[in-house]
C-alpha cells in the first residue's frame, strides 16, 4: 500500500555533533503544531515508530496575523506565541523525551520582524522595526536597511534586510550575546536541537562564536543555508558549526522522480555534488519546497510517498520527515482558533496531512534505524524506474515507479526467515499485518510489488516478531486479537490508474484517499488485497480510483460495511459504483 498525500570550515570553540547522535537519527517535522498537539504525537506516534527527533516551529514571542510566516517574524525571545506558552512548551519537550524523541527548535536569530510600522507581539510585547524595548534598540541591528538587492554580493547577503525584516547585527559582541541567552534558555527547557532559520543571511563566524557561548556544546544543529552555483556563499562555510540542510537533495529527488529514471540513483550522494554524508540533513520537501515548487510535495500522490520511501531506504544524511497542512495560499497559516492561537492538530482532518504518521512513512522509520550503518549492496535495476538494494545483512528494499507490477527473485545477504513487507504492514503477535516475504537459505526471495508501490523488509520486522519498527496501521502497534478482510471489488481503469480501498479505520486511511490501501490488479478487473484489522471490529469503507497524479475519484452510493471474523478472512467481491 502506498499513500499520496521534502569552501571555508569554520572552527568552533568546540565540537559539533556532525549528525544527531544514535542510531536514531530521523527527524519528524511538525510544521505549525501546537506544543499539546506535539506532545501527544511525541507519545503515541513518534516515540513507538522509532523517530528520534522532533523539530518544532518556532517557539519566541512574533508579530500577530494568521499566516504561517508570523512565526517567523519575532518580536521578543518570550516562549509564548500561537503555539502556546512556555509551560505548554517546557511540558511537551518533557513528555517526548520521555517517549524517546529529541526536540529540534526552529530558532530565529537573523533578525526581528519585518513590520515598519511596528505594533505588538502575540503576548503583549510592543515594538517598532529597529526598537524591540529591553532587547534590542538600532545600534543592534546592520547599516544596510534595505532589502538584498544583489544575492551575488556576499556583504548585502549578510548585511542586508531579507524581505524588509530588520537585520540583527550579529558581529555585535552584545547581539551575540542576546541569541546565546535566548538558545540557553531554550536548553534549560530541554530542548537538544536547533534549526537555525536563514543562517546563509548570518556570517558563518558568527555562527560559530554564537554556537560557542552554549551551555550545552553538545547540542545538534542543522542550518538553513539555501545555496546554489555561482553564488557567494556555500553551504560548505557552514559545515563546522553542525549539519547543514542539502537542499539539492530534494531538488534532485524531484528531478529523478519526475522527469528521469531511478536507475540513476544507484551513487545518490556527495559524488552528485552535494554535501558529505555525515554533514547533510536531507528531506524530500519542507514548508518553503513544498509551496515554492523547488520540490516534491504531498499532492504528488504515490511519486511523493517513493520518494520518501527512498529518502528512509538510502544512506545518506540524516533524513527529515516533513508533515504540514493542505492549503490553496501558500501564506495561510495552520487552523485558528478564535484568539488568534492554532487549533491543535487532528490527523487527517481540518486540513492536516500527518505525512510523518503515513503507513510505509512510519513504517520506513523502523526500517531506517534497523539498517544504520549498513553499506548499500546488491543494487538491482530494470534500467529504467524499478530498483532494488539491500543494506548489508541488515534489509532490503524494492521500489517499483512504473505502470505495471514487478514480479521477480530478488538476491539479498538477508538471513533466511519470514519477514513483514513494512511498506504495506509489520509484524504483529502471530504473523504479519501486510505481505509477508520468505527469504531462503541462499538469501533470495520471490515478490511481486505493485505499480507504484514498494517493499521493504529488515531483521527487526519478522513474522510474529511484535512491532520492531513496523506496526499494524494505527501508529502504535496492535497485539490484540486481529483477522484479515480480502477487499476485491471489479473496477476498469485506464492506464496509470489504481483502486484503492478507504474506511474509516486506520488501517484503511481514516478516510483519508491518500493513506488508503493500494489494491492489486493481479485479477483485473477484480483488483483485491487483504488487510488485517481487529477481530469484530464493523467498519465502513468504500473504494476510489486513483491516477498516476494522484487525482482521486471516489465511487458513488452510501458507505460499505463490513465485520470482520473472529479468525480467519473475510472475502469481499463488490462492484464499482459508478
Amino acid at each position: 500500500m502506498l499513500v499520496a498525500v521534502l569552501a571555508t570550515l569554520v572552527p568552533t570553540a568546540s565540537p559539533a555533533a556532525p549528525q544527531p547522535p544514535g542510531t536514531k537519527d530521523v527527524t519528524a517535522v511538525l510544521f505549525q503544531w501546537t506544543w499539546n498537539s506535539v506532545a501527544r504525537e511525541c507519545t503515541n506516534v513518534l516515540g513507538p515508530a522509532g523517530y528520534g527527533w522532533v523539530q518544532v516551529s518556532p517557539p519566541q514571542e512574533h508579530v500577530r496575523g494568521s499566516q504561517w510566516w508570523t512565526s517567523y517574524q519575532p518580536v521578543s525571545y518570550r516562549i509564548e506565541s500561537k503555539l502556546g506558552t512556555r509551560a505548554e512548551f517546557a511540558s511537551m519537550v518533557q513528555t517526548c523525551r520521555a517517549a524517546g524523541v529529541d526536540v529540534i527548535a526552529d530558532v530565529v536569530i537573523n533578525h526581528m520582524s519585518g513590520q515598519s510600522a511596528g505594533g505588538t507581539g502575540f503576548a503583549g510585547s510592543t515594538f517598532q522595526h529597529y526598537t524591540y524595548p529591553g532587547i534590542y534598540q538600532s545600534q543592534d541591528f546592520n547599516d544596510c536597511r534595505r532589502d538584498i538587492a544583489n544575492y551575488g554580493d556576499r556583504w548585502e547577503v549578510q548585511h542586508c534586510n531579507l524581505v524588509n525584516l530588520a537585520d540583527l547585527r550579529t558581529g555585535s559582541d552584545y547581539v551575540r550575546g542576546r541569541i546565546a541567552g535566548y538558545l540557553n534558555d531554550l536548553i534549560s527547557l530541554g530542548v537538544r536541537g536547533f534549526r537555525v532559520d536563514a543562517a546563509k543571511h548570518i556570517p558563518a563566524t558568527d555562527l560559530a562564536n554564537i554556537r560557542s557561548r552554549l551551555t550545552d556544546p553538545s547540542v545538534y544543529v542543522v542550518q538553513e543555508v539555501i545555496g546554489a552555483a555561482g553564488e557567494p556563499v556555500q553551504d560548505s562555510e557552514y559545515t563546522g558549526i553542525g549539519d547543514v540542510h542539502e537542499f539539492d537533495y530534494a531538488r534532485n529527488l524531484k528531478r529523478v522522480f519526475t522527469n528521469e529514471r531511478l536507475a540513476y540513483l544507484s551513487d545518490f550522494g556527495q559524488s552528485w555534488g552535494m554535501l558529505p554524508s555525515g554533514s547533510a540533513g536531507v528531506f524530500v520537501d519542507n514548508h518553503d519546497t513544498e509551496r515554492n515548487g523547488e520540490s516534491l510535495n504531498q499532492t504528488y500522490g504515490s511519486t511523493y510517498t517513493l520518494a520518501n520511501v527512498f529518502m528512509l531506504a538510502w544512506p545518506y544524511g540524516s533524513p527529515a520527515v516533513h508533515s504540514g497542512y493542505s492549503f490553496t495560499d501558500k501564506d495561510a497559516g495552520a487552523p485558528l482558533e478564535g484568539d488568534g492561537s492554532v487549533r491543535d492538530a487532528t490527523c487527517y482532518a481540518n486540513g492536516w496531512r500527518c505525512q510523518h504518521d503515513w503507513r510505509p512513512i512510519r513504517n520506513m522509520v523502523g526500517f531506517h534505524n534497523a539498517t544504520n550503518g549498513a553499506p548499500v549492496v546488491r543494487w538491482w535495476t530494470n534500467g529504467n524506474n524499478q530498483i532494488a538494494f539491500g543494506r548489508g545483512a541488515q534489509g532490503y528494499a524494492v521500489i517499483n515507479k512504473e505502470g505495471g507490477t514487478l514480479s521477480r527473485t530478488f538476491a539479498t545477504n538477508l538471513p533466511a526467515g519470514t519477514y513483514c513487507d513494512v511498506v504495506n504492514g509489520g509484524p504483529t503477535a502471530t504473523g504479519c499485518s501486510g505481505a509477508t516475504v520468505t527469504v531462503a537459505a541462499d538469501g533470495t526471495f520471490t515478490a511481486s510489488v505493485g505499480a507504484n508501490d514498494a517493499l521493504a523488509i529488515h531483521v527487526g520486522a519478522r513474522s510474529g516478531g511484535g512491532t520492531g519498527g513496523g506496526d499494524t496501521g494505527n501508529g502504535g502497534g496492535d497485539d490484540g486479537a486481529v483477522a484479515s478482510v480480502s477487499f476485491g471489488v471489479n473496477a476498469t481503469t485506464t492506464w496509470g490508474q489504481n483502486i484503492r480501498v478507504v474506511g474509516d479505520h486506520p488501517s484503511l486511511g481514516a478516510w483519508s484517499p491518500a493513506a488508503g490501501v493500494a489494491l492489486s490488479s493481479a485479477t483485473y478487473p477484480v483488483w483485491r488485497a487483504s488487510v488485517a484489522l481487529p477481530a469484530g471490529t464493523t467498519v465502513q469503507y468504500k473504494y476510489v480510483r486513483v491516477d498516476g497524479s494522484g487525482a482521486v475519484v471516489w465511487e458513488s452510493g452510501a458507505n460499505r460495511t463490513a465485520t470482520v471474523p473472529a479468525s480467519g478472512v473475510l472475502t469481499l467481491t463488490d462492484s464499482w459504483r459508478g
